[in-house]
């Protein structure tokens, strides 16, 4: 069935019919068929297309609601991304100022000591490679991911903090 709408979506739009398109890919093609009181076909002839223009332009209001109806529903799911991104980096941020305040040694330089020993690995990697011994190129790629997650997670993090304290005042 769903390949059947996305065809039916695709022909509709390439046929100038974008409101019809739209309201169906917003409340499914059995609610625009029911609130319209017309039952769209799957395989158009061009008799169709013509039938569907001049439904389209008698109930263009009406769709155009169904598409604001779908145009809403897209923000809302890019407003609870927004905002579940933004919970996941104040909970980092939380986190890396829990361990800035402990008294424990290690949880304070955990990042530092992460990074010095990620490109100790990748430096003996590249020595031995120097030298003609033969490094394993999936550690040197793992490390070197390793090495550029950490690298952005504490010099970028710290950047935003920086931001966030500056925008905060």
């Amino acid at each position: 069935m769903i390949p059947i709408v996305g065809a039916l979506l695709g022909t509709l739009a390439e046929s100038g019919l974008t409101l019809l398109s739209s309201a169906i890919q917003a409340k499914g093609k059995d609610v625009v068929e029911k609130t319209l009181g017309v039952k769209i076909p799957n395989n158009h002839t061009p008799e169709d297309f013509a039938k569907l223009r001049q439904l389209q332009y008698e109930h263009e209001e009406r769709l155009l609601e169904l598409g604001i109806e779908k145009a809403k529903m897209e923000l809302a799911e890019l407003d609870l991304l927004a905002k579940a991104a933004q919970n996941d980096a104040d909970n980092i941020t939380d986190r890396w100022q829990a361990d800035m305040t402990s008294d424990s040694w290690l949880s304070k330089n955990i990042r530092p000591m992460s990074l010095i020993a990620i490109f100790m690995g990748y430096f003996l990697f590249a020595m031995m490679s120097a030298f003609g011994y033969n490094a394993n190129e999936s550690y040197v790629t793992l490390l070197g991911n390793w090495g550029m997650l950490i690298m952005g997670a504490y010099f970028g993090g710290r950047t935003v903090e920086k931001l966030a304290e500056m925008r905060g005042k």
